[in-house]
């Protein structure tokens, strides 16, 4: 029996230095749904005082990349982004941001996912993206 490779431990703990300054925490990281959150404030703010929507697209990345690769690592695969189309659809100053990521279409090359990045408390979606990735073998 062989053993099936495992997603790298995702918690705040164990995140990239590039996530974890970006200050994206991920809850729930399957193959079909990635869910997570990020506490916006003056250190995503542009010099106009709104969050940057390079954050948002990192999320985007971040959140598809996750997911796409939790639905292929039992193939010893992961997923790499090739297109990432992020609309910033409404300014933000901070608060909590939540998270969610879907597939719409997972290949056996290609899969596409979209992530709504919505104000939790307002409700109102802040950016939303969708992230085309290209399933390739996990290095040795």
């Amino acid at each position: 029996m062989t053993d099936t490779p495992a997603l790298p431990d995702l918690g705040p703990d164990t995140a990239s230095e590039f996530l974890k300054a970006a200050g994206f925490i991920v809850t729930v990281a399957t193959g079909t749904r990635v869910e997570g959150h990020v506490d916006l404030g003056e250190r995503h703010h542009t010099p106009w005082g709104v969050v940057h929507g390079g954050l948002y697209a990192t999320i985007v990345e971040s959140a598809g990349s996750i997911g796409a690769s939790a639905a292929v690592v039992d193939r010893g695969q992961f997923a790499v982004g090739v297109h990432n189309a992020t609309d910033f659809l409404r300014p933000s100053k901070g608060g909590r941001a939540t998270v969610l990521a879907e597939p719409i279409q997972q290949g056996r090359i290609q899969q596409l996912w979209l992530v709504e990045i919505t104000d939790a408390a307002s409700g109102k979606t802040l950016a939303r993206g969708q992230l085309r990735l290209q399933n390739v073998p996990l290095p040795e």
